[in-house]
């Protein structure tokens, strides 16, 4: 059986990253499947302090260090969404966006994602004033007045980190003082242009294509204060009020709390057999990398027994990993012996399997102007088509759109394909995804979706608004591609809005991604899948 895994994980976060090590190390064939970025929700984080050992790192830095790791011992990485799990039987299935994968385990660390607090105006000005994440969307906040609400862990650092952006913040902490450790709520306390008040809940936000007031209550005395500025200018609310388990994939299949956190015995083991649960998705006590490790640890080490005794019982053993990188999203094929100046051997080796596979060369028409980005826009792509003949770059002569790369056939007839700005970041991988869809085969499509998307019998245009720095923004934006690539009458065009501020005032841009769907008549903020696109467009 090819696609045979010991143990199938689904989710790249630190709890999913030491679960591939410990399951690799020990000779089980792993894979870890991540749907946008592999590392979870720690790499927003500018400053990691409390993981022991490590003074001081980034989470991607951290987290990129456990996925090479893993990988070094054989554990196999893909980039695509788990979007449904047979559990019954010995041999489990996880049905993916690129294809099936059968396994005897399966392991759910999907994380949680920020949770809504439901006052008024947050649906209504989500995207427009109200934000969830500091690192996508502080610099949109340049100068402005930012309320932070929690008082967390993630509202005292991204309260700091706002810092950087805003002229001042204000943190309004449910209780009478934060529920994080001293160390961080003090650097938020002591922090000249940081104000606290504590005992006060949000009530509501208000103004007209934006966030111009916030109504606060103090649930001791009761009283209630608006703020506004004098002169009537937008403000910024970001919200830090925990998270909500990313537990869908298993809901009316395992044993879910009232929060929907998955509940697991003193091993991870979930209500199903063959299932176990490691990180954020669980219900405990404390949330962080370091209780993520710990559980994708004991995760693995539960799953190395089952996957043995399954072993013993089917008569069914899986490819032994090699120490060498086996990674399907990052294995070398032909690869070039030149050196890159741009591309690290990562990034290298995920081009030239993509590289390798693509069906047909393309043509990628530049349009510049004379702004420094487009001759970073350049300099890029020509690296990039140095190291293959599947790649031919040109020049075009309209500045309109510019600094921007089409995507085109052969023969110069587009594909519907445009990255604005230079594909690098976040980017990088929903860039060579798209390049990947349009010379074909392309990413797997399940056949309901190959079919609305077939049915799309009108111009529909579509534009996709990002930040290079933004974790979100990618699993959009390969939706959007995947759509376009797939019928004619589709296009995506991505634009990172740090050169275009012309469409971030036109479209009032406050947080990202954004997708707007022809000349506005649908603006949707906010990841999404390639269903959830289809169903704005139709």
């Amino acid at each position: 059986m090819q696609n045979l895994y010991d143990v199938v994980i689904i989710g790249g976060g630190p709890a999913g990253l030491t679960a591939a090590l410990y399951l690799a190390r020990a000779k089980y064939r792993v894979i870890v499947l991540e749907k946008e970025k592999f590392g979870g929700q720690i790499t927003i984080t500018h400053e990691v302090v409390n993981y022991p050992g490590v003074e001081k790192a980034s989470g991607t830095e951290l987290t990129e260090h456990m996925r090479r790791q893993a990988e070094s011992f054989g554990a196999e990485f893909m980039l695509c969404e788990a979007e449904r799990l047979e559990l019954d039987g010995s041999i489990k299935t996880v049905h993916t966006s690129r294809g099936e994968l059968k396994a005897f385990g399966v392991l759910l660390a999907t994380g949680a994602h920020p949770r809504m607090i439901g006052f008024t105006g947050e649906e209504e000005f989500k995207g427009r004033g109200v934000a969830y994440c500091a690192t996508c969307d502080g610099e949109f906040f340049t100068g402005k007045e930012v309320f932070v609400i929690g008082g967390g862990f993630a509202a005292a650092e991204e309260a700091v980190f706002l810092t950087k952006y805003a002229r001042h913040v204000t943190i309004l902490v449910r209780e009478p003082d934060f529920t994080c450790a001293a160390a961080t709520a003090d650097a938020a306390k002591n922090h000249e242009k940081i104000t606290v008040l504590y005992n006060t809940e949000v009530e509501a936000v208000g103004g007209d294509n934006t966030v111009r007031s916030i109504l606060y209550r103090n649930n001791v005395t009761q009283a209630l204060t608006e703020f506004k500025n004098a002169d009537n200018d937008n403000i910024g609310v970001f919200v830090f009020a925990g998270y909500a388990p990313a537990t869908a994939l298993v809901k009316g299949i395992a044993e879910l709390n009232e929060q929907g956190y998955i509940v697991t015995d003193r091993s991870l083991k979930s209500s199903v057999d063959g299932l176990w649960a490691a990180g954020d998705v669980c219900v405990k006590a404390l949330r962080q990398v370091v209780t993520a490790v710990g559980d994708g640890a004991l995760a693995a080490t539960e799953l190395e027994k089952y996957a043995a005794s399954m072993q013993r019982v089917t008569g069914l053993v899986p490819e032994k990993p090699s120490a060498q990188p086996r990674n399907e999203e990052v294995q070398p094929q032909d690869a070039h012996p030149s050196e890159s100046a741009l591309f690290d051997d990562a990034m290298l080796a995920q081009l030239n399997t993509v590289f390798s596979r693509m069906a047909s060369p393309l043509v990628l028409k530049l349009t510049l102007d004379g702004r420094p980005v487009s001759d970073e826009l350049r300099g890029y792509l020509e690296e990039l088509a140095r190291l293959t003949d599947k790649l031919v770059v040109v020049s075009g002569n309209d500045e309109e759109g510019a600094p921007c790369v089409q995507v085109c056939r052969e023969d110069g007839t587009p594909v519907g394909l445009a990255f604005h700005g230079v594909p690098g970041g976040h980017e990088f991988t929903s860039f060579v995804l798209g390049l990947y869809n349009a010379a074909g085969p392309g990413q797997p499509l399940d056949e309901d979706v190959k079919a609305v998307i077939g049915a799309i019998n009108r111009k529909v245009d579509m534009k996709i608004l990002v930040s290079l720095s933004c974790t979100m923004c990618p699993e959009l934006v390969v939706a959007a591609q995947r759509i376009a690539a797939e019928n004619p009458n589709v296009t995506a065009e991505v634009y990172d809005i740090n050169h275009f501020p012309a469409l971030r005032e036109q479209y009032n841009v406050m947080s990202v991604p954004c997708l707007v769907i022809g000349d506005g008549e649908t603006i949707s903020f906010g990841k999404k899948n390639i269903r959830q696109v289809l169903d704005l467009i139709k």
